[in-house]
């Protein structure tokens, strides 16, 4: 095989099979027939005498060597498409609809904010809500059902911190803590919260899965404790009301209290046993990443994620403003 010879557009349909690890979706991708991506995987394959992407029940998996080539593809096309693509982006004129995944709590954080941008801004920019109903979103960026996720997803940010060759991308937007919080007047919002106390009470679990065991639990096992959770519910807003009218006590993002829409009604203790911070982390596919009206919509995200942190109170004058209430 000559590299004179090659046809170059073989390596663009390359690059999208590998980055949908699917044909039906590659094809849709680059506005092609399915026909039309297997007959040049098949022309690629022939040319560089390889097998490069083996159909499997779910998609197509690539062989070693595809895996080694596609990086250099990848680099190379983009460089390509920044070279061609026009160098000025008018955010004001671009039409564009981007599809979000987020949790009911961070939504009511950041989208009024993220609203008053577009109405100022970008008057052509639409966003549809996903519910965020899962810790892995990842595969919702590669079947393309949403642009973008953003949460907690300590795994995938942690597998995505070493791994290369992925086509997801992230950014941490925030670090925070966990905090226990209960309704006014609870007897526990008396004085500093103790374990023995936090383990006799009764809990309220935020869990997507309705699952019954969480961050929380594990770190109590470690310890040897463990408590009993009375009521998992998947809503951050839904949490904030019950437990701002019964004696239940849950656990969340300190950041996130504001959002239950019932932050007037509760207060927040320091947990008695240590937790890990907990992150607020943006994923997206590198083919949507390279939009420029992307790029305008993770700034945005940036930039709010950076004003909100300047508001949160720190804790030490957070805690002695609850410890007063209470």
């Amino acid at each position: 095989m000559s590299f004179l010879t090659l046809d170059l557009n073989l390596l663009r349909v390359f690059d999208a099979v590998m980055t949908e690890q699917n044909l039906t979706r590659a094809a849709g991708h680059l506005a092609m027939t399915q026909p039309a991506v297997s007959n040049a995987v098949k022309r690629l394959r022939e040319s560089l005498g390889d097998e490069l992407l083996i159909r499997t029940a779910y998609g197509v998996k690539p062989t070693p060597r595809a895996e080694a080539l596609w990086p250099a593809v990848r680099q190379a096309l983009a460089a390509l498409e920044a070279a061609v693509m026009p160098e000025t982006f008018d955010v004001s004129k671009a039409q564009a609809t981007f599809r979000l995944a987020m949790a009911d709590a961070t939504a009511a954080l950041w989208l009024p904010s993220l609203v008053r941008s577009i109405e100022k801004e970008a008057p052509g920019v639409n966003i549809r809500m996903v519910p965020l109903t899962t810790r892995e979103p990842r595969p919702m960026l590669l079947r393309g059902d949403i642009d973008l996720a953003v949460g907690f997803f300590p795994g995938v940010a942690a597998q995505l911190s070493y791994e290369t060759g992925s086509p997801i991308r992230h950014e941490r937007l925030y670090s925070g803590e966990y905090v226990a919080v209960m309704r006014k007047n609870h007897p526990l919002a008396k004085d500093k919260l103790d374990l023995d106390a936090y383990c006799k009470a009764d809990h309220l679990l935020v869990s997507f899965s309705g699952r019954a065991h969480g961050l929380v639990d594990e770190a109590l096992a470690q310890i040897g404790r463990e408590r009993r959770i009375l009521l998992t519910v998947n809503q951050f807003f839904t949490a904030g009301r019950v437990v701002a009218n019964s004696d239940l006590v849950t656990v969340l993002p300190r950041h996130l209290i504001a959002s239950t829409g019932a932050a007037d009604a509760l207060v927040w203790r320091e947990l008695p046993f240590q937790l890990p911070a907990v992150h607020l982390d943006m994923l997206w596919h590198e083919r949507d990443g390279r939009s420029p009206a992307h790029r305008w919509l993770r700034k945005n995200l940036e930039q709010m994620s950076a004003a909100a942190q300047k508001t949160l109170p720190q804790a030490s004058e957070a805690n002695v403003k609850m410890e007063k209430i209470a």
